[in-house]
């Protein structure tokens, strides 16, 4: 058994691979751009994000438009969406269902009023000042609007080309065009300059997009064939468990997560005026500009069968749940699998990683094969995080649970041969002094040995038997999962990838 990489100097390598420089040890906090159509699942999802502002550096909050949400340009331009099933719901429209420009600065005036609470459980909560100054109007008159240059689309502009080498996180919650005028501008200032070919490469190397569906058609019509060398995380099919068909995703076991009983105690009520704003059914909130969004009331809530307080959606909370370093090591490699999905690289594109229908992982709860449950099987920990930062929002420290640090002994990468018993040790230090307990589950679908590595647990040990027909060049992935019994219980986790040589 041989030792190859530590944890920490893994993170190093593989930043010095994305960026081409090497990063320290520190492990910097990931920068990211955040560009929103305004639907009632992104306010959700943005309130969910503030209480996490501490774990990345937010680069970007832009307004911008979708298929589903214009603003319009004033002058009654009508306009037929270019995707078939937005036309023949909508047809032409002037306008549509736009949420306006002002809401995330609401919120932001909500966040400023629990941020000194938040700051007592974890450095690096941002002011919303300093957030509110990152605040731009992107492209948002129509879907797929890309012609004009905007505030918004100028500043993705100058982060993409300032001197800073790390990757910037590019989260699409609505359409990719802001984005795209951004590195169309790029494209157009620089193109017939003998800088061109740094610049591009630069930018393809520095940009990564962490899309949700394809909600107008620019990234396929110009970024795709401009900029190909531009990584992509797409997610398409396992966001659904977050979204608005969630009780049709999600397995019985996991839906006390999600159902009211949990939210309202545990999110909504008690829990601050930023958390009070967050949508949930039944709630009697609506959002200005769109009465497509009735689940407020009484009687959608009862056509639909939900319970007062039910979770409604956070489609593109999966964005930033990808950033969330809570041990898993999936940020700059989704096949590995995280809070944010499990995708596979593109048979036909090197630099775009996907959840094809026919990615899966095995669904424990209905015994079945399930491409929701790469992301689906997190929402368990997720809820539970989600309830103790709005605790923050309101309890002291010493009230409130922070999550256990969990390591292993021996490493997070470890050669192995076929048929071979290995050991390995967990060990957790928690910040409240709880007692934590351990779980280790090997991650078939993450790793490339079709077989099922057998795991005998005593305690904070675990005995890997390999497969004795594993094949050279075979990784198994074993998560060591490490739960408090804390109030809410918080989950964290190591990856060991043992390879067979």
């Amino acid at each position: 058994m041989k030792i190859i990489v530590s944890h920490l100097l893994w993170v190093s390598l593989l930043a010095l691979f994305l960026t081409g420089k090497a990063v320290s040890q520190s492990n910097p906090k990931p920068r990211t751009i955040v560009t929103t159509d305004g639907e009632l699942d992104d306010v959700d999802s943005f309130i969910r994000m503030l209480l996490y502002a501490n774990e990345f550096k937010l680069e970007g909050l832009v307004y911008s438009s979708s298929q589903w949400h214009y603003k319009g340009d004033g002058k009654g331009t009508k306009m037929t969406s270019e995707i078939e099933m937005t036309a023949k719901r909508y047809g032409e429209r002037t306008e549509l269902r736009w949420p306006g420009t002002t809401w995330m600065q609401e919120l932001l005036d909500e966040y400023q009023k629990v941020q000194p609470n938040l700051a007592k459980h974890a450095k690096g909560y941002p002011t919303a000042g300093e957030l509110k100054k990152l605040v731009k109007v992107g492209n948002i008159d129509f879907e797929g609007e890309m012609e004009k240059e905007t505030e918004g689309s100028e500043w993705i502009k100058k982060v993409l080309l300032d001197e800073n080498p790390q990757p910037v996180y590019l989260q699409i919650w609505g359409g990719t065009n802001t984005v795209a005028r951004a590195l169309k501008s790029i494209e157009e200032t620089y193109k017939t300059k003998p800088n061109w070919k740094d610049i591009y490469e630069k930018v393809s190397k520095k940009a990564i997009i962490y899309a949700v569906l394809d909600q107008d058609a620019t990234y396929k019509k110009y970024i795709a064939p401009n900029w190909g060398k531009i990584r992509v995380f797409y997610n398409s099919n396992q966001f659904w468990c977050l979204a608005y068909p969630w009780t049709r995703v999600v397995p019985a076991e996991l839906q006390p997560y999600l159902r009211g009983e949990f939210i309202a105690k545990n999110i909504i009520q008690n829990h601050g005026p930023l958390l009070a704003k967050y949508y949930s059914w039944g709630d009697g909130q609506k959002i200005a500009g769109d009465p497509e969004h009735t689940q407020g009331t009484e009687e959608d809530m009862q056509k639909n069968k939900m319970t007062k307080y039910d979770f409604i959606s956070e489609g593109d909370s999966p964005a930033y749940f990808q950033l969330l370093e809570v041990g898993l090591m999936n940020r700059d490699n989704p096949e590995y699998g995280g809070w944010g999905g499990r995708m596979t690289q593109s048979p036909t594109n090197p630099y775009r990683w996907e959840d094809a229908r026919t990615l899966t992982d095995y669904n424990h709860f209905t015994k079945k094969e399930d491409a929701s449950f790469p992301q689906t099987r997190w929402i368990d920990a997720l809820q539970l995080d989600f309830a103790a930062r709005a605790d923050w929002c309101v309890k002291g420290y010493k009230s409130a649970n922070h999550a256990p640090i969990i390591s292993v002994k021996e490493g997070n990468s470890i050669n192995v041969k076929a048929g071979q018993k290995i050991a390995l040790t967990a060990n957790a230090t928690d910040p409240d002094g709880h007692t934590v307990s351990y779980t280790f589950w090997h991650y078939r679908e993450a790793g490339t040995s079709p077989e099922k590595a057998n795991i005998e647990v005593t305690g904070a040990k675990a005995a890997v038997q390999i497969p004795q027909n594993a094949k050279s060049g075979d990784t198994i992935h074993i998560i060591v999962e490490g739960k408090d019994n804390g109030e809410p219980a918080l989950i964290r986790y190591q990856r060991v990838i043992l390879t067979v040589s």
